[in-house]
């Protein structure tokens, strides 16, 4: 930590002391964030570094919404691809590499554009949020991964009430990882704000819940169409159990009860449907939160977002 904070205090130095700028997007899944990073990053010489939880995973793909070699025209993408699935990748995980991608973008005189819906590691990088140190325990996640999204969110509400309060208590991912850290500190650390040694421009896509609802079905039935259920069924077939499905998502979670025959076709796709649009909706909540954040409606006029981008650039 220390090298890394002495390296960043060389960075402000040898740009003038000023603090290197970078570019945000948010905004709920299906709404456009992946197109326009491209766009902004052919437009000002641009890396993109995925801020998702899940395209960390090699192999999931359709799955995920990962951007292909053909749609990227060229861009540079970072964290895409870097572990097995089977590994645990952590908020800790993802501020450790996004830094150290960050300065590299940076030191090569490129902008850096953090694009994804995982909006919590991108408060995490932000200085925002605080991570907790604390390395996965595999005995405790065998045991938790056993019980019911329910039952995991009612022993949190026990353990540490608080934390329960502002957690996504359908994601069984974010509460085995907030148990494991209440097994080994108590609770669950409080958020603790940082001075970032980055000046952040976030520029949000707003998208209303009616369109969005189109939208997310619309996505749903072109990727099975392209294959999401085969991606699926390779996976398992490589060796992922159905029981670590359960945590990478709802697209593998709902697919991989259909190949387990708890499900048919069209209740997968109802249900996932219909947990995508709720996961959007507290997407939304999340981000309404940050008055930071510069609003663009959908579809968003890529002509206006440019000219931010350029004031914001150039300003002091």
């Amino acid at each position: 930590m220390f090298h890394f904070r002495l390296f960043i205090d060389t960075l402000r130095f040898t740009m003038s002391l000023k603090k290197p700028k970078v570019v945000a997007i948010v905004g709920p899944t299906a709404s456009g964030k992946t197109s326009l990073s491209i766009e902004l990053a052919k437009n000002f010489n641009g890396e993109v570094i995925s801020c998702d939880s899940r395209q960390v995973y090699r192999g999931l793909d359709l799955g995920t919404g990962k951007v292909t070699q053909a749609e990227m025209c060229g861009v540079v993408h970072h964290l895409l691809d870097v572990v097995e699935p089977s590994t645990i990748y952590t908020a800790s995980d993802f501020k450790r590499d996004s830094d150290s991608v960050l300065v590299d973008i940076i030191l090569r005189k490129k902008l850096p554009i953090v694009a994804g819906g995982t909006f919590f590691y991108l408060d995490v990088l932000k200085g925002k949020m605080s991570t907790a140190q604390v390395d996965p325990n595999n005995e405790l996640r065998q045991i938790l991964e056993t019980k019911s999204v329910q039952e995991l969110y009612e022993e949190l509400t026990m353990k540490d009430r608080e934390r329960a309060l502002d957690i996504d208590k359908d994601n069984p991912r974010r509460l085995i990882r907030a148990l494991e850290i209440v097994e080994a500190l108590g609770k669950v650390p409080k958020v603790a704000e940082t001075d970032p040694p980055y000046v952040w421009l976030t520029l949000g896509i707003d998208v209303p819940l009616d369109v969005l609802r189109e939208r997310i079905h619309t996505r749903i039935m072109d990727r099975i169409e392209e294959g999401m259920i085969e991606e699926v069924a390779d996976l398992q077939s490589s060796g992922l159990s159905f029981q670590r499905m359960e945590d990478l998502g709802l697209e593998y979670r709902y697919i991989g009860r259909y190949l387990q025959g708890l499900l048919s076709k069209e209740d997968m796709i109802e249900q996932l449907h219909f947990k995508t649009c709720q996961f959007a909706k507290r997407q939304r909540m999340w981000l309404k939160r940050d008055e930071s954040i510069v609003w663009f409606p959908f579809p968003v006029a890529t002509e206006a977002i440019i000219e931010k981008v350029h004031t914001f650039l150039d300003t002091n």
